[in-house]
């Protein structure tokens, strides 16, 4: 499936985007870009061992579908078309059986896999079914599990350190993550993947779990080697809020240091965070100067106490600094 290119009236190519992350934080930045943009590529985390996603992956052999399915649940169109497929795939059985709480789209992705030999085209046939505005592709071609360096799980001894393996387990923690890997160790990379990041206009991370589903691009090595060399800007979306257990009493600003200290060579060109989220601007002004970038503040919040993005504002306020 190849996305739309064609320059609009004055001659202008659309931004070519690419969306890194998963879960529910990717899903929401794709629902925002398909409005900003008619080149959009996800490129998605494959460490999910939970749910329908683990059942699957443990029987089959599988890569995770869960977080792939959601990515193309969000660049469904707003049509009655894109409506109904995104509600089809996202469709999760209730039975007394084998089939309760699989999603449909997790059965579709893995059925087009075990068809066609081949994930990326089993991804771009789903696509091309849902009429998605964009491309979903995963991080790296094998499945991964995330072993996390947590600090803290026994009150007892707060500075005592504990490896926790598996997505599940990293994101469900009772203490402080301090690093991740991942297992298998240097995991190859997606070719289309690291191609769509070298061919990008923006890079974009998160929202999302942060140690689950933004830095675990950043430690396969042939896309990180894309991603810190590519021409393209790279735009850091800050959450609204920290994620229990993952990152309990995280500032905005300590997500740009985790993200530097896994990364260090980065560079980030804009950081845009929620201006209700950030009650001090001046330390989260220094880190994005220090990563060399520029600090963009909007109102991004769905406005009713719940730490989500609205998707009509996000896309505003990427419209205007991906085309500006």
């Amino acid at each position: 499936m190849s996305n739309s290119t064609a320059p609009d009236e004055e001659g202008r190519r659309p931004p070519r985007v690419v969306a890194l992350g998963g879960g529910h934080g990717l899903h929401a930045s794709l629902s925002a870009l398909r409005r900003v943009t008619t080149d959009v590529t996800a490129i998605v985390t494959v460490a999910d061992d939970g749910g329908s996603s683990g059942r699957l992956r443990e029987e089959l052999g599988v890569l995770p579908p869960g977080d792939l399915r959601m990515a193309l649940a969000a660049l469904c169109g707003d049509d009655e078309w894109g409506h109904t497929w995104s509600e089809v795939i996202q469709h999760r059985f209730r039975s007394e059986g084998d089939l309760h709480g699989h999603a449909v789209g997790n059965l579709l992705i893995v059925a087009l896999w075990e068809l066609l030999g081949d994930s990326v085209a089993g991804l771009d046939w789903v696509g091309q079914l849902l009429g998605a505005h964009g491309r979903v592709l995963p991080m790296s071609s094998v499945p991964l599990d995330i072993a996390a360096e947590v600090a803290g799980i026994d009150p007892l001894r707060p500075e005592e350190t504990t490896v926790v393996r598996g997505q599940v387990a990293c994101a469900s923690t009772s203490g402080r993550v301090r690093s991740i890997s991942l297992i298998p160790e240097e995991p190859p990379a997606s070719p289309q993947a690291v191609k769509a990041v070298r061919e990008a206009d923006w890079v974009v991370f998160g929202p999302g779990s942060w140690f689950t589903s933004v830095l675990p691009h950043l430690l396969v090595p042939e896309l990180a080697d894309a991603l810190v060399s590519t021409r393209a800007q790279r735009m850091v979306t800050l959450n609204l809020s920290p994620q229990r257990g993952e990152t309990d009493h995280f500032r905005p600003e300590t997500y740009l240091e985790v993200l530097h200290e896994h990364a260090p060579k980065l560079g980030v060109d804009v950081v845009l965070a929620d201006r209700g989220t950030v009650d001090d601007v001046e330390p989260l002004t220094s880190v994005v100067r220090r990563l060399g970038g520029r600090l963009e503040l909007d109102d991004l919040n769905r406005g009713d106490g719940t730490p989500r993005h609205d998707p009509e504002r996000l896309a505003a306020a990427l419209e205007r600094i991906l085309t500006e």
